[in-house]
């Protein structure tokens, strides 16, 4: 009897393993939830294009402060460029 319920356990065990490698149903299908930071690829990015970027977040991320800081003066450099080449 006791030969019985170990053959059930290895069994058991072997089921679990089958599924949890994938082998069994498949799962749901992955997609991406994170924000879109879509910028042109196909001309040079403007200041404008830069203000409307937006970063996902994430558990040891970055610290939004610090990249809105960056993005507003590369924005700013951005407008200061292009009034130069205006003139």
């Amino acid at each position: 009897m006791m030969w019985f319920f170990a053959i059930l356990v290895v069994l058991l065990l072997g089921a679990i393993a089958v599924v949890a490698a994938g082998k069994g149903a498949p799962l749901a299908e992955e997609y991406d939830d994170r924000p879109d930071a879509l910028v042109p690829a196909d001309r040079p990015l403007t200041s404008e294009d830069l203000r409307r970027v937006r970063f996902s977040i994430a558990f040891r991320g970055y610290r939004m402060s610090e990249v809105d800081a960056l993005l507003a003066r590369l924005a700013e450099e951005q407008d200061d460029r292009g009034a130069r080449h205006t003139e």
